[in-house]
């Protein structure tokens, strides 16, 4: 197990007893696990210990995945639309977290939008990629829906989290966001497989 993955099974384990031990010596043991997993975490990341307590805090109730979108959306030449990531610069599927009181296709909806401009409807599950904690040096555990998509309106807009995009060959020469030419690939295999 990596350190991340590690202070997440900490964290998790922290959380879930404050939210529900009664007997004041355990809380006091899971305040100690919340502390080391903090001081963990701000050792890694940078991000004061403080400001790290306070945000692992406000999570409710028992701690789950995080739960992400992503669009694999195809021209008629099978090219794929992707998007360059202003936060790192590599280019991928456009994607995001979900947000509440939205389903899982209203929040694709809205993350495509938000990155391409276009307006979607959402198809067929492809697949749910799962990216564990430590994977990639990010420290949660991570269900991805991916997505087929096809555009209904709209023109394609750069935004200020995707400075660049358009429509490529799946073998362009593009420094890809963690695994998402290979779920691309995927995507492609099955968009031919409908298009007979």
């Amino acid at each position: 197990m990596n350190l991340l993955a590690l202070l997440e099974e900490l964290r998790s384990i922290a959380h879930l007893g404050l939210n529900y031990a009664e007997n004041p010596y355990d809380r006091e043991r899971y305040e100690r696990l919340m502390r080391l997993a903090t001081e963990g975490y701000a050792e890694i990341t940078s991000v004061p210990q403080p400001e790290l307590n306070a945000l692992f805090r406000q999570e409710l109730g028992y701690i789950t995945p995080k739960v992400g979108t992503t669009a694999a959306i195809f021209n008629d030449q099978g090219q794929i639309l992707l998007i360059k990531r202003s936060d790192n610069g590599c280019w991928g599927m456009p994607a995001g977290f979900c947000e509440v009181n939205l389903t899982v296709q209203d929040n694709l909806r809205r993350e495509v939008r938000e990155e391409t401009g276009l307006e979607v409807e959402v198809h067929d599950l492809l697949e749910i990629y799962c990216r564990m904690a430590g994977e990639y040096g990010l420290p949660h555990t991570v269900y991805s829906l991916l997505y087929l998509c096809t555009p209904s309106g709209g023109a394609l807009t750069p935004s200020h989290e995707t400075p660049e995009l358009g429509y490529f060959d799946l073998a362009a020469d593009l420094n890809w966001h963690m695994n998402h030419q290979q779920r691309a690939a995927r995507a492609h295999q099955r968009w031919l497989t409908l298009q007979k």
